[in-house]
Order: structure tokens, then sequence, then C-alpha cells
């Protein structure tokens, strides 16, 4: 279960305080982007699974040209788990990482079949039985397929709540606690897709347009550009590249 303590700032704000001013930002995103959507193309649970699974270190339209073949060569988790690997890693090689991926495709299948007879569950607990899902994966599919409120982090939730001095944390998890102490629950899953479509669109992570940012009067990393001082620095996408995707 997750902690209850107080969330943390590096602004120092109270708990009060930090509520309020995400309530803020919530709603200026949420004027930017009224309509949220899962950007990952998918027919059903297991389908938005495998994609999630792929898209470690990967661009969800990377992952949206190679799931149609996938997808219509792979129907279930049986098939998944049956399937000669080296065949998935033919169909999946333009993600990287293909070996490591199409062997946590085939594990996961495998567990999804002999503990839930095939079936995505839609608990926590239960997916993240799942081998290579991770807090993050299990997010996106409670969310989008079972409608279970969650906060999702991602590279650009955790890049824009440091930004934004949301969080003190660096660990996905504790910031993922700090974000739903902040914000009322209808708002988490909505939130993350916001905060992604944001840093894709303006808080990039090289070169962020803070003076064009809708929540630069709001954030308090805009008079540093976007590299406050509390933030640490990300290894580079080359180093990053050496040690495989993370955990989903």
């Amino acid at each position: 279960m997750l902690s209850r303590s107080p969330a943390s700032s590096p602004t120092g704000e109270s708990l009060i305080r930090l509520r309020r001013r995400a309530a803020k930002i919530a709603a200026i995103l949420g004027e930017r982007y009224p309509v949220t959507r899962l950007p990952l193309k998918h027919r059903n649970p297991l389908q938005l699974l495998v994609a999630t699974l792929l898209s470690a270190q990967c661009t969800d339209a990377q992952v949206n040209r190679v799931t149609p073949a996938l997808f219509t060569r792979y129907r279930t988790s049986e098939e998944f788990a049956a399937a000669d690997p080296l065949a998935i890693e033919a169909l999946i090689r333009p993600t990287g990482y293909f070996r490591q991926k199409a062997r946590a495709i085939a594990r996961m299948a495998r567990t999804l079949e002999q503990k839930f007879g095939g079936i995505v569950p839609g608990t926590m607990e239960e997916l993240l039985e799942l081998p290579g899902v991770g807090r993050k994966t299990a997010n996106v599919i409670l969310g989008g397929i079972f409608g279970v409120p969650g906060v999702v982090v991602d590279t650009h939730v955790r890049r824009i709540s440091q930004r934004l001095g949301l969080t003190a944390h660096d660990d996905p998890p504790k910031i993922e606690q700090d974000l739903m102490r902040i914000l009322d629950r209808d708002q988490w899953s909505d939130f993350s897709l916001r905060v992604i479509y944001l840093g894709r669109e303006v808080c990039r992570a090289q070169r962020p347009q803070c003076p064009t940012c809708p929540l630069r009067r709001l954030c308090p990393s805009a008079e540093f550009t976007g590299r406050p001082p509390w933030m640490r620095p990300r290894p580079s996408a080359r180093g990053s590249r050496t040690r495989g995707p993370s955990s989903r």
C-alpha cells in the first residue's frame, strides 16, 4: 500500500498550498487538452498490454507502426506464449531492445495463461504479478481499459512534475504517491495524459518552451528555463541505451 506521508515539494509549500496550485495547473491543462486519449492503438486489453511493453525506450508512434502486423499474426495470449521468439523479434525490431521485449512478451503471456486464463486482470495487485509489468504499465491498463483512475509516471510526467515543484523525488513510485496526494482522484488519469501531451509539445527535455508555456505563471522552474537547481541531471540518451528498457 502506498504511504500517506506528507507530500514533498522542493518549493517548501504546505500540502494545502500545493493542492491549490496543482488544481490550477490541472484546470489549465484541461482547457488546453480537453480530450484525452491513450496514444497507443489497441482493440482489447491484451493489445494495450503488449503495446505498453513495447513502448519502453520507444516512441508511441513507432509502436503504432509495428503493432498492426503483430496483432494480425498473434491474437491471444496463448498464441503469444507459443510463438517463435525469432518471429516476434522480427516484427518488433524497430521498437528497439527487440530481443528483451520479445522475451518479456512471452513471459507475460505465459503467466497470463497460467494464472488468469488468458484474461487481462483488472486490479493493480494482479497486474503486478505479470512479468515485466510495473506500476506504470498497470496504471495504463487500469485507466485505459477498466476506468480505474491512476497516475502514470512516464519520462514526461517525471520531468514535468519535478519542474513544476510537485515532487522532490526522482523515483517514479514516489512521484506517483506525491501526485496522488495533491490531486483529486478523478483527475489522476487525465492529468497524466495531459502532462504527457505538454511534455511532447512544450515542456521538452532539452529545449523547454518556458516563455510560451501555459503553466509558466504557476511553474517555479520557469525562471530557470526548465532547469531548476533541485532537479538531478538525467543520464544522456546514449548512456541510457546501454541498460535496456526499464520495468514498465
